[in-house]
């Protein structure tokens, strides 16, 4: 089974940047689509980004040009810089590696 861990995230005011980690390990961790999701409050879980082991990208329309995906498969990790943060982005983020999920990390973009 998939283990997943994110890390980052944190309080940002409008225009501002963070950079989410996570890392994946276990049993079907290597090769998988990697990706991140997230959710508002009173929302639905909605994807982000996606990136496959060969490094194809897809992005959400809401974040395409703000935000970059990004992997390492040696080290079974994915990436997501996000900047020119906006107040709409404020949500719990979470990593999907193989179906399993992180815990999620919350991202706050408040002035």
């Amino acid at each position: 089974q998939v283990q997943v861990v994110e890390s980052g995230g944190g309080e940002v005011q409008p225009g501002g940047s963070l950079r989410l980690s996570c890392t994946a390990s276990g049993s079907g961790s290597s090769g998988a689509v990697m990706g991140w999701f997230r959710q508002a409050p009173g929302k639905q879980r909605h994807v982000v980004a996606t990136i496959t082991s060969d490094k194809k990208r897809i992005y959400s329309d809401s974040v395409a040009g703000r935000f970059t995906i990004s992997r390492d498969n040696a080290k079974n990790t994915v990436t997501l810089q996000m900047n020119d943060l906006k107040s709409e982005d404020t949500a719990v983020y979470y990593c999907s590696v193989n179906g399993q999920w992180g815990q999620g990390t919350q991202v706050t973009v408040s002035s």
